[in-house]
């Protein structure tokens, strides 16, 4: 895979895992539905596994292409506010748009 397409596949797997607290109602995606809906610090702390998950993806592929360059606290700084970013349309989705009934 060229270095391009590993940059692209880590924004699109990025964005994707941003949302999907927001648009299912699974414990962690894969597990039961939850009874009542899920809490928003559940879909926070189902966030930052995301992130980390996306964070190894990134790494791997990193890897596969070089050398794996340090990251200091910036750049994780950096990565979390821009998958919070990323996170919007998908807490939109879920808080703040009215459903038509």
């Amino acid at each position: 895979m060229s270095l391009t397409g590993s940059v692209w596949l880590v924004i699109v797997a990025a964005f994707i895992a941003a949302n999907l607290p927001f648009v299912n109602q699974r414990w962690m995606v894969v597990g039961p539905v939850a009874p009542a809906g899920k809490p928003l610090i559940v879909r926070v702390v189902e966030l930052i596994v995301l992130y980390a998950l996306v964070g190894v993806l990134a790494l791997v592929l990193e890897r596969r292409a070089g050398q794996v360059a340090p990251q200091g606290w910036e750049f994780y700084a950096i990565t979390g506010t821009m998958f919070l970013t990323l996170a919007f349309p998908g807490f939109v989705y879920r808080y703040l748009l009215r459903r038509r009934g």
